[in-house]
This record gives structure tokens, sequence and C-alpha cells, in this order.
């Protein structure tokens, strides 16, 4: 069983449709989750259908939605690192993998999970995930934590291979919806469920398991 699991992503919502059953799973085991959280995503596109929020106004309603998140997922450690959206790959390297890196220390925890750097559509996602990479291999040999990643680009199980971890999260299902819908500006009904309403067991297929990669040994 894990003991403490540290998530390292850069936006509010990058949590919800790839992990969120996975955390609620580990977290009804017995683990602790901090959720290391990079930016606000306050250069996001979407500001609710119809709109609810602005430029000045986002990034309070998405750390809004993230806390509804991860109350809905069960997660109490959140913590915020403060750095700007759509920037992640302009970063100082030693500023931000310092930072990862004192997260390392403090919670020594048995698993990580983030983006696989590379593989992840945005180049938040790519510079988050390789920062996560950098900072664990700072780290002694012996006291680096296996490294579980998202990876979502076309074509990526030609580079990357098939996914070596498949999480059956259809049990928590409903922490899962949550968390997904509790980012509201971000995901609309009928964006997510398409324009007719689906039945429980479509949900169940269409959410109910979640794909990982163990990053290699480093």
């Amino acid at each position: 069983m894990e003991r403490h699991i540290l998530v390292v992503l850069p936006h509010p919502d990058d949590e919800a449709f790839g992990i969120s059953g996975t955390l609620a799973k580990y977290l009804n085991e017995g683990a602790q989750v901090t959720y290391a959280c990079l930016t606000l995503g306050e250069m996001g596109r979407n500001m609710g259908i119809p709109p609810f929020a602005n430029r000045v106004t986002l990034p309070s309603i998405r750390m809004k939605e993230l806390e509804e998140s991860c109350r809905a997922i069960g997660i109490q450690d959140l913590r915020m690192l403060g750095f700007h959206d759509k920037t992640l790959e302009f970063e100082d390297q030693d500023v931000l993998d310092g930072q990862i890196e004192s997260l390392l220390k403090e919670l020594n925890p048995t698993l990580v999970m983030t983006f696989y750097p590379g593989y992840s559509v945005h180049p938040d996602h790519d510079a988050c995930g390789a920062a996560v990479i950098r900072a664990i291999g700072r780290l002694p040999e012996g006291q680096r934590p296996p490294v579980h990643c998202m990876a979502f680009t076309k074509d990526h199980e030609h580079f990357i291979g098939s996914p070596d971890i498949i999480n059956d999260v259809k049990s928590f299902i409903g922490q899962k919806m949550a968390s997904i819908q509790a980012h509201r500006s971000q995901f609309q009904a009928a964006e997510l469920l398409g324009s007719h309403k689906i039945s429980d067991k479509e949900i169940l297929q269409r959410f109910g398991t979640e794909r990982l990669w163990t990053y290699p040994q480093l």
C-alpha cells in the first residue's frame, strides 16, 4: 500500500479526467495525498458557458473550483506553488525544480504522479513532468520514488508503449465525476457528455478506467 503520494500538475483540472478516481482509490486505502498545483490556470480561454468569469476573476474562480475538486476526491493537502500559467517552459529551472525537490524532501513520498514529459499535449504539462523527473533525479539513488505519468499525445504508445498501470476506478466514479464537474468554468455538461443524456453504464465505460505509465528507472 502507498503511504504518501505527491501529485504535481500544472493547472487546476489536470487531475480530474486522468487520475481523480485513482487518487480517491488510494485515499480510500489509507494513503495520504499531497497535490501541488503549479499555476492557477489564469490564462485559460474558457470562461464558462454562458460566461461567468473574465480575465480578472478567472484565477480566483479556478482556485475555488480546484478546492471543490479536491474535496470531492478527498484530498486535504493542496499546495499552490504560484507559477504563471503557460510559461512553465520558460521558468528558471533551478527555481521550479527546487520547489518540487523541497516537497520531495519534506514529504518523502512513496509515489509521485505527474505528466509524461514530451507526451502530454500542452507545453506546461511537458515542462511540469520534466521538472518532476529532474527534481527526483537530484535525490540520492536509493531515495527516488517511482513516478506514474499521464500521457495523451497522438501515437504516444508508439514511442512509450502501452500503459503498464490500468486502474479500474468504477467504484469511485461518483468522486471522479464530482471532480470533473467541479471545474465548471472549463468543462461544460454538453462538452463532457454530449447533447443527449448518457446512461450510468456509458459513464462507467468512458470514465471508469485510468491509464498510467511508470517512468523508466531514474
